[in-house]
């Protein structure tokens, strides 16, 4: 929504500022020139990109106009439910975890936090990250390393589509001026025509320039820059579960490991240490049954 908005900022001013200037909205609407340049633009990412980043650029387009992948709730939810595995493996010992793990789609645990359930990518991270420790496969301090290994991967994947929107908005410019060229070829070879057609068909040109320039950095950088953002929110969230995993295996209580995941939080997502208390109390008494 507010991408949608921002837009539409750009596009009133622009086109507001023309319209007070004297000029005729009717002169920027040639779809000769956005073909040419939308075109070539299009041809140029699938030139310079692997196939799945070219999907990956056009989920990440969409998850842009979704907002932040994750809020302050979804960071509650995931803060109680490492806190309610870490608790149940100090009581239990980590053998307790291995039905969680193994099969998080029935697990008890994870079906109270229905948010995280729906989330696999994160399911998958966390129980990858606690599989070796329950496994005895890894050492606590060399958990840091594997799941660190797993983070830098997942930057990588989340910049690539961010990389390619960059590129092909440094390229609008060149093709705008592309389309101006074209234009005014078009012109030269009515030269001898009136003055009203040679002055239309310049304008047209023009409007080539304008279009690159303008969907350049009006639109295609700073949806990167939007991109880039999410991404970074995305990655927060696996490095919250990566600190807090790390420092319980590390031998941490449960609750100072996950007050190391919270402090990790940006200020906005982060609930302060009294509201964490509040969060986990209710969880230090086991349910009946168990």
């Amino acid at each position: 929504m507010i991408i949608i908005v921002g837009a539409l900022v750009v596009i009133l001013s622009v086109l507001g500022g023309f319209k007070m200037a004297g000029g005729q909205l009717g002169a920027l609407m040639h779809i000769s020139e956005l073909i040419i340049i939308g075109g070539s633009a299009l041809g140029a990412m699938i030139i310079m990109s692997p196939k799945k980043v070219l999907f990956d650029l056009v989920r990440a387009i969409a998850n842009s106009f979704k907002g932040a992948p994750y809020n302050r709730a979804a960071y509650e939810e995931l803060l109680k439910m490492l806190y309610e595995l870490f608790l149940l493996a100090r009581r239990n010992g980590m053998i307790a975890l291995e039905e969680h793990v193994t099969n998080p789609a029935n697990s008890s645990i994870f079906r109270r936090y229905p948010g995280f359930q729906k989330n696999p990518e994160a399911t998958e991270f966390l129980c990858g990250a606690l599989r070796p420790i329950i496994d005895g496969k890894i050492k606590p301090d060399q958990l840091r390393q594997l799941l660190h290994v797993d983070l830098e991967r997942m930057e990588i994947e989340d910049h690539a589509p961010v990389n390619v929107l960059t590129r092909a908005a440094d390229a609008m410019p060149g093709f705008g001026i592309v389309a101006a060229v074209l234009g005014i070829v078009i012109t030269m070879a009515s030269i001898a025509g009136p003055i009203e057609t040679i002055g239309e068909k310049v304008a047209a040109a023009l409007v080539g320039t304008f279009l690159g320039v303008f969907i350049a950095y009006g639109f295609l950088a700073p949806l990167a820059v939007n991109m880039e953002f999410i991404g970074a929110a995305h990655q927060a969230y696996f490095r919250c579960i990566c600190s807090a995993v790390v420092g319980f295996a590390g031998g941490m209580a449960p609750g100072m490991a996950v007050e190391i995941g919270r402090r990790g939080l940006s200020g906005e997502l982060r609930p302060d240490a009294n509201e964490l208390e509040v969060l986990l109390k209710p969880l230090n008494t086991p349910p009946k049954g168990k």
